[in-house]
C-alpha cells in the first residue's frame, strides 16, 4: 500500500514545523560517533588536512542519499527492510538485515569502548562505566514514547558541539590546509584505506534504517515533506562540520608529530588533544563530546537493527508500544546492547578497531544504496521519484563515492604502502 502515514498533518506554524524536525538531525548526530570521531583524529594526525576537503565534499551526497529515505517514509509509512521484503522478496531482505546487523555490531562496539575510554580518562574502570552506560540506554528507549527517546538523544548529542571548540581553540593553520589539500599521496595504500574509512564513517548502513522507521514510528506524512528535507538537509552539514572540526583539531596538534601517528585509544587522542583548551577543561569538554556521540549512536544504531529485524521477520516494531507489548522489539534492542557493552569489557580500546568497523561500512555501500535507489525509482508515485538530471547525478556520485571506497578497502586489506 502506498500513501502517507500522516497526511492530513499540518505544518503551516512555526511549532509545526519544528515538531517535525528531529529523525534527520538525531541520524546524523549519531553518524558523528565514536568510532568516527576516532577516525578523523587519526586521519588529522597522520595526513594533516588532506581528508577536509572529502568530509565537506560528501554532504550533498549524505543529503540525497538520506533524502531518499525521507520521501519513501512518509509515502509509504513503511521502513526499509519493510518495503524490501515487500518490492523484491524475502533473500534481498535478510541480506540486507545480515549488512545491516554487521554494521550495527561494529559501531556498537566502537561506541562502548568510547565510554569505557573516557571513563578510564578519568580512572573508572569499565566494570562500572559499561553498566552505566548499558542501565541508561535501557531506560531510554524503554520509555514507550518514540517523542521522548528522540528528545531525549538530541539533547545527548548536543554535547558534540564541544568539538567546535577544540577545533577553534587548537588555531588551525590556513597555510597548511592549502599545502595539505594539494599534496594527496593517492598511490599510498595507506592513505586509500584511510579514504575508505572515511568515507564508511560517513555513511553508515544502520542511517537508512532508521530514519526511514523513526518517519514511519512519527508518522510523518506528505505535508511534512519540505520540514523533514530540512531537518534532514541540516543534520548533514552538521555532522559533517562537527566531523571536520575533529580531523582539524588533530591536524593542527599532532600532525606529523610522533604522538599523532601512534594514538592508539580515545584516551590518548583526549590526552593528546586536551591540551589546547588546557588540561582540565580540555578534557572535560573532549570527554563531553565523544560521550554524547557514542550514547546517541548506540541508541540509533540499535533501534535501527530492532526495526530492521521486526520489518524482515514481520514482529510488532514502534516505539510507541510498551516493552511489554512488543517484547521481540524490545529484546533485540536490549541484546544489540547489552552483548556489544559486554564484549567490550573484554576487548582492547584500539583505534584499529574502530577505523576497521568504517571501513566494513564502506564494503556494504553497494548493497545499502544500490538497495535504495531501486526502491525509489520503483516504489515512488511519479510526483514524489527522483527522476531526470537529479537521478542521472545522484547515480553517478553514489557510484563514484562507494567504488572509492571499495577500492580504498581493497588497497589497504589487500596490499602494503
Amino acid at each position: 500500500m502506498t500513501g502517507a502515514a500522516s497526511p492530513l498533518r499540518k505544518t503551516n506554524s512555526a511549532l509545526g514545523r519544528i515538531a517535525v524536525w528531529g529523525p534527520g538531525l538525531l541520524v546524523m548526530l549519531a553518524d558523528t560517533d565514536a568510532g568516527n570521531v576516532v577516525t578523523s583524529a587519526q586521519a588529522g594526525a597522520i595526513w594533516g588536512y588532506r581528508f577536509l576537503p572529502l568530509l565537506l565534499l560528501l554532504i550533498p551526497m549524505l543529503y540525497m542519499i538520506q533524502e531518499l529515505t525521507v520521501r519513501l517514509g512518509v509515502v509509504t509509512g513503511r521502513g526499509y527492510g519493510e518495503l524490501i521484503r515487500e518490492r523484491f522478496g524475502a533473500f534481498w531482505a535478510w541480506a540486507s538485515l545480515v549488512g545491516l546487523a554487521a554494521a550495527v555490531i561494529g559501531s556498537l562496539v566502537t561506541e562502548f569502548t568510547g565510554v569505557a575510554g573516557i571513563g578510564e580518562l578519568y580512572g573508572i574502570s569499565r566494570a562500572v562505566t559499561l553498566p552505566i552506560a548499558v542501565i541508561a540506554l535501557l531506560a531510554i528507549v524503554g520509555t514507550g514514547s518514540y517523542r521522548r527517546v528522540e528528545r531525549t538523544a538530541i539533547f545527548v548529542g548536543l554535547f558534540e558541539l564541544a568539538f567546535f571548540v577544540v577545533a577553534w581553540a587548537s588555531h588551525p593553520s590556513l597555510a597548511g590546509l592549502m599545502k595539505d589539500t594539494l599534496d594527496l599521496p593517492l598511490g599510498n595504500r595507506d592513505f586509500l584505506y584511510m579514504t575508505a574509512a572515511i568515507i564508511g564513517a560517513v555513511f553508515n548502513p544502520w542511517m537508512i534504517f532508521y530514519q526511514q522507521s523513526a518517519i514511519a514510528d512519527k508518522k510523518l506524512g506528505l505535508a511534512d515533506l519540505t520540514s523533514a528535507r530540512l531537518d534532514t538537509g541540516f543534520g548533514a552539514a552538521l555532522t559533517q562540520c562537527l566531523t571536520g572540526a575533529v580531523l582539524i583539531a588533530a591536524a593542527a596538534s599532532l600532525s606529523h608529530s610522533v604522538a599523532g601517528a601512534g594514538l592508539s585509544s580515545v584516551g590518548e587522542i583526549s590526552n593528546a588533544l586536551s591540551p589546547v583548551l588546557g588540561e582540565t577543561f580540555g578534557r572535560l569538554v573532549f570527554s563531553a563530546g565523544v560521550l554524547g556521540a557514542s550514547l546517541v549512536a548506540a541508541i540509533v544504531c540499535s533501534l535501527a537493527l530492532a526495526w530492521g529485524v521486526g520489518e524482515v521477520a514481520g514482529y510488532r516494531h514502534s516505539l510507541e508500544r510498551h516493552p511489554f507489548a512488543a517484547k521481540w522489539f524490545y529484546g533485540v534492542y536490549a541484546l544489540c546492547v547489552v552483548g556489544s557493552a559486554a564484549l567490550v569489557g573484554f576487548a582492547l580500546d584500539l583505534v584499529w578497531l574502530n577505523i576497521a568497523a568504517q571501513v566494513l561500512n564502506a564494503l556494504l555501500l553497494p548493497l545499502v544504496i544500490g538497495l535504495l535507489l531501486a526502491l525509489a525509482v520503483k516504489t515512488l508515485p511519479e510526483a514524489t521519484r527522483p527522476r531526470g538530471a537529479y537521478l542521472w547525478i545522484l547515480i553517478a556520485i553514489s557510484i563514484s563515492v562507494m567504488a572509492v571506497g571499495v577500492f580504498g578497502a581493497a588497497s589497504g586489506l589487500f596490499g602494503s604502502s
